[in-house]
This record gives C-alpha cells, structure tokens and sequence, in this order.
C-alpha cells in the first residue's frame, strides 16, 4: 500500500513535508503518469507555521489516521502551509497545490479567507469552518454551524414542553453574526437578551432579568409575616422561608446561552446567584466540545446542549493519543470526517469536479454524527447531552 505519511510520523514540520513532495514526485513519475484517473489528490490547506502550527500538524496527524482508516494507495494528501490570516502565503499555497494536479481541498480553516480562496472557482474546497453552512460557489463548510445547533436546541426544548424561552448572547463583535442567523431560523416563542462581556456588568444584568431584587423583597415581606408569631405553623412556615434566598418564580422557562469559555460561565454563576430554579427552568447552551472543565466551574446543575456523537469523539481522540501521544485539536475531527466525506463522492461519482458532487440525496453518517445536503446548506443532526456530576450523559 502506498502511504503519504510514514508509518511512524514525523512530528518536525520540515521533514514531514520533504518526505510527501517525495512520495507525490514518486507518484508522479511512476503512477499518475499512467492511471491519473484512478487517483484521488487532496490538498490540504494548514497554518504549518508560526503561531497556529501546532493546530496544523494535528490537522496532518488526522489526515493520517483517516488514510488509514480507508487503506486505499490511490488517496494522496498534498499538505501545504497557507499560514494564518496570510493572503499571500494562501494563495500561494493553493497554486502550488493545484500544479500538484489536486482539484479539491480541505481548507481553508478560517471564514476569514472565503473571498480570497473564491477566486480559484475551478477547486472546491471542504473547510472546517462553522460560520456558514451555505455552499459557496466552491466552498462548503462542514464545521458545527449555529444554525444545527439551535435548530436541536429549538426542537430539545419544544419537546419538554417549554415555550418560554430567552435567547442570551453577549455583546460584542460576533452579535450581528448571531442576530443574522437567529433572524433566518426565525425562532418562535423566544426573546432576545444582550449582556456584558464584563463579568460585573453582567451581575447586575442578570439581576434585571431574573427580576431578583424584587423576589428578595418577596421574601424578607414574607418572612415578617411569620416573624413575631409563635404558633407551631408559623414556627414550620418561617423555618422553611430561611432555607430559601428568594420567593417568586421567573417570567421564563428555559434558555439558550449562545457562549463559551469563562464567559459562558459568568453567565451560568450568575443565574445561579439570582436563584433561579434548575428544576422549573431548562438550561442549555451551544456545543462545548465536551470541555471537561465545565465539571468544576459550573454551578448549574444540569447543563443541556447540543454536540457530535460523543462515543466516537471519544474513540478518534483515543485513537490519535495512542498513534501521537498528543491529543488533538477539537476541530481535527472535521478534517478527519472530510477526508471521509470526499472520498465517499469520489467513489460515488467516478470523480469531483464542483460542489454540486456533494449533493447527495441520501444522510451521510461520519465520526460526529449524521449530516445531509439539502438546499446547498450542510445540515447536522446533533444529539443532546447533559453535564451531570462530571458526566457527559447523552440525553
């Protein structure tokens, strides 16, 4: 069988990219010359350099495993670095790739380069991106879009009998990136909430929303209701009021937090300070990557939201460890389901010539779950999972 990586990778970038302009000169002078038709070449489009290099070489190392997973010597991968946010070193990196004789992609890995990776309208490109599921004239991204996310999220809370929901995002610089895609799922029974990205502006906010100083008065008004008395009931009834830190429920039902990271946690403190019920509200945010640090700062109880098919994140993650002793970006595994993805169409179809290769009619099963093309949008069926005592528990 022939190989694009050796059986035993080399992690030093320099090496690993004089060994495959080896590999594909071999190819060429000896295989392709012959059976062009019969081989499949990929580019791949990744930051081998600089400050996003070690992202880069996990997106070789998946690339990897995923050769290996189809065994097949007529698959060739052509790695080039395109940099980060590099015009110049990707454009050059895709003109290098397409003299290789590749006409498909994966990459690039950011949005950000769309435009300029536009201008090659004779290769497709498979990019890991999550910003827009819509295929671009040549581009189709496979990432994790919003749009599936709260489309699952829409249809989890739909089926727990909720219609009280509040939408809440913060305030900055990817809110009119939201605001566009909740305007085209144009989601019923919701209300919006902005909030600071500033954790003491926030406090307060949630404060306005939960209605919590009002429900603090409630409370403290009804506790002098049972204060100078010393009847039995009354003894029962006060015992009971200082266990609790409010009286009074909120004027919503669930809500989606369309956030990450210490933010996202500020935000789930915060409804935790302003006591709102875990039992009576439904509590859900987007796809955390099954993030286990969520374990220890989390003071929510039971956290919802939507992800890829945890068992066999878990098993590509397993499998990367064992062949890298690393273990690999999250994002990795959409290369990985890429590889599968072209492969699938290749074989399907003889050859790939455009985007429209990929418009299967059919669901299409990878490693993070069930996905379909349908009106030229990539659709993600994702499952729903609870963070429960340091458990991701598929709901």
């Amino acid at each position: 069988m022939y190989k694009v990586f050796e059986d035993n990778f080399i992690i030093w970038k320099k090496k690993i990219l004089v060994i495959l302009s080896y590999i594909i000169l071999f190819f060429n002078s000896n295989v392709l010359s012959n059976e062009e038709n019969k081989i499949l070449k990929i580019g791949l489009l990744a930051p081998l350099s600089g400050e996003y290099e070690e992202l880069g070489n996990s997106l070789l190392y998946s690339l990897q495993l995923a050769l290996n997973e189809i065994d097949d010597k007529n698959v060739i991968i052509i790695p080039r670095d395109a940099g980060f946010n590099n015009k110049e070193k990707l454009t050059e990196a895709v003109r290098d790739i397409k003299n290789q004789g590749a006409n498909i992609i994966i990459g690039p890995i950011s949005n950000e380069d769309f435009k300029e990776v536009n201008k090659f309208n004779d290769i497709t490109f498979i990019s890991p991106s999550n910003i827009s599921p819509e295929f671009e004239s040549n581009i189709i991204s496979v990432g994790i879009s919003l749009e599936s996310q709260l489309q699952a999220l829409s249809n989890f809370i739909k089926k727990q009998n909720k219609n009280k929901t509040v939408i809440m995002y913060p305030d900055n610089h990817y809110k009119s990136l939201v605001e566009k895609k909740l305007k085209d799922l144009n989601l019923t029974s919701t209300r919006i909430f902005k909030y600071s990205s500033n954790p003491e502006v926030l406090t307060g906010e949630i404060e306005n929303l939960t209605n919590y100083s009002q429900r603090k008065k409630n409370l403290e008004l009804r506790k002098k209701m049972f204060e100078d008395k010393e009847d039995e009931q009354s003894l029962k009834q006060l015992e009971r009021l200082e266990q609790l830190y409010t009286l009074g429920g909120v004027n919503f039902d669930s809500v989606i937090i369309i956030d990450f990271g210490n933010s996202l946690k500020s935000v789930l403190t915060s409804l935790a300070y302003t006591d709102v019920n875990q039992e009576k509200v439904l509590i859900t945010t987007v796809n955390q990557w099954f993030d286990e640090s969520i374990f220890y700062e989390n003071t929510i109880k039971n956290l919802y939201y939507p992800s890829i098919n945890y068992k066999e994140f878990k098993k590509y993650n397993d499998n990367y460890f064992k062949s890298f002793n690393s273990y690999p970006n999250e994002i990795t595994i959409l290369t990985y389901d890429a590889l599968g993805l072209i492969y699938y169409a290749w074989r399907k179809n003889g050859n790939i010539s455009s985007v429209n290769d990929f418009l299967f009619k059919n669901k299409i099963k990878g490693k993070i779950g069930t996905f379909s093309f349908k009106d030229k949008k990539v659709i993600q069926e994702l499952e729903i999972y609870r963070v429960e005592k340091n458990r991701f528990i598929k709901f």
